[in-house]
């Protein structure tokens, strides 16, 4: 045995990124690039966390399958004893697929079609939350026409009023949105006093839902202090109290070492306890609904890019050129989104240098993340950009004859391919020659 050299130091070896105990790398080497990387026992603790915090005495988590949705999530979700929310018949479609009780589905939207709410209907979801009058009238008689022994379930959406604190673009509760009715509108009144003498329809009560990405604790509270005294409009209107109110999702994800954080379990006690306030004083009882998303599956989701070409400008900007950007994460060129990223195989390094991440796709805007400070980047390396788990996949497109990316869900060392990769042939799969 050679003598050891006091003076010699242990080998060090570079920090790589893991994701469910899967090494990033080896992912995408596997899997190929872009890849959205799920974590999953990230998503099943969120799912805990919120069934712990805020499902006692009758009350329901509902997932928002927008942020996220394909088969297995679907199963992850009725695993984990949650309800779901879907918003299309594309979704309701997979969730049905996926064995999914229909019974613990909540259907939404604003412009829900015939076909949609007779696929509803038919398949005996467990609530269709009502957008408008147009939509209300089309419903009735979906239910009406339907041989269903038990009338549809319904709650009807209204807008209280509240501009929540977060993008324009997704801010969904003040008047002026498309979605829901205006609370002490007389056309909610009227569609109150239908709906409660409608045999094919059973009024539960009301939905509503302020916006997404919402990390200001007040636009909460004014929310449900709002509903509420819509509640007490209908307690004296017509002496009926709601069995079930809807207060929406909404709540945010910290993108950045900058961004506000309310934890899940903040949220729903601050949710719960005002609720009760309101019903203590108006002594009545309601079930309470919450619909999150992004925060179950926004802090899971990780995507990995491979580099190509670095582009240094005249004025000193440095670009890292990715093998995705926009058409598979929109949320920067929508809502200024901002992210964070590391090489994925050097995340003990400092990030001495300072570059702009953009995407492959022919547009200036397609920028994913804007000067950002990362150890020297070489072509080929892995970026990993975090925090992409909600409304990546969801809003991915073909723009320039893209194919969507792979999505992986993580594991104890194990990572299983829950969503194929698309192919050129998927790209042309539907289209007709002249």
């Amino acid at each position: 045995m050679e003598p050891q050299n006091k003076n010699s130091r242990p080998q060090r070896f570079p920090q790589r990124l893991k994701i469910g105990g899967c090494d990033a790398g080896e992912l995408a080497e596997t899997h190929g690039t872009p890849l959205i990387c799920y974590d999953e026992a990230i998503i099943r603790d969120n799912c805990k966390r919120y069934i712990a915090s805020f499902a006692r005495n009758g009350n329901r988590v509902a997932y928002a399958g927008k942020a996220f949705l394909c088969l297995a999530m679907c199963q992850i979700v009725a695993e984990e004893g949650l309800y779901l929310d879907v918003v299309s018949g594309g979704e309701l479609y997979t969730a049905l697929q996926a064995g999914f009780p229909a019974e613990k589905i909540y259907f939404h939207g604003n412009n829900k079609s015939r076909d949609e709410l007779t696929m509803a209907v038919t398949a005996g979801v467990g609530c269709i939350v009502v957008d408008n009058t147009y939509e209300y009238q089309n419903l009735r008689e979906v239910a009406r026409a339907s041989r269903s022994l038990q009338p549809a379930s319904i709650l009807l959406r209204v807008a209280v009023g509240v501009d929540a604190a977060t993008h324009p673009y997704v801010m969904t509760g003040h008047f002026e949105s498309k979605f829901g009715l205006s609370l002490g509108s007389q056309e909610l009144d009227s569609l109150v006093a239908d709906a409660l003498n409608e045999p094919s329809l059973t009024l539960m009560g009301f939905h509503s839902h302020i916006g997404s990405q919402i990390t200001d604790s007040r636009s909460f509270t004014q929310a449900v202090d709002a509903l509420f005294a819509g509640v007490r409009r209908y307690l004296t209107l017509y002496q009926w109290s709601p069995p079930e109110l809807n207060l929406g999702g909404g709540l945010g994800v910290p993108y950045t070492a900058d961004d506000k954080q309310i934890s899940i379990e903040e949220h729903c006690a601050l949710l719960l306890n005002t609720a009760q306030r309101h019903m203590d004083d108006l002594n009545f009882t309601s079930r309470l609904t919450v619909e999150p998303g992004r925060s179950i599956v926004g802090p899971a989701g990780t995507t990995l890019y491979r580099v190509g070409a670095i582009k240094r400008t005249p004025n000193g900007r440095c670009f890292v050129n990715v093998d995705g950007g926009m058409a598979d994460n929109p949320r920067v060129a929508l809502y200024q989104a901002k992210y964070t990223c590391s090489v994925a195989d050097r995340l003990d390094q400092p990030g001495s240098f300072t570059y702009t991440v953009a995407g492959k796709a022919c547009e200036s805007g397609d920028i994913l993340i804007w000067d950002h400070p990362l150890p020297e980047v070489q072509s080929g390396d892995i970026l990993a950009v975090n925090t992409t788990g909600a409304y990546t996949y969801s809003m991915a497109s073909n723009y320039n004859r893209l194919p969507r990316p792979a999505v992986v869900l993580a594991k104890d060392g194990e990572a299983k391919l829950i969503i194929a990769r698309e192919t050129y042939s998927d790209l042309t799969r539907l289209d007709r020659p002249k």
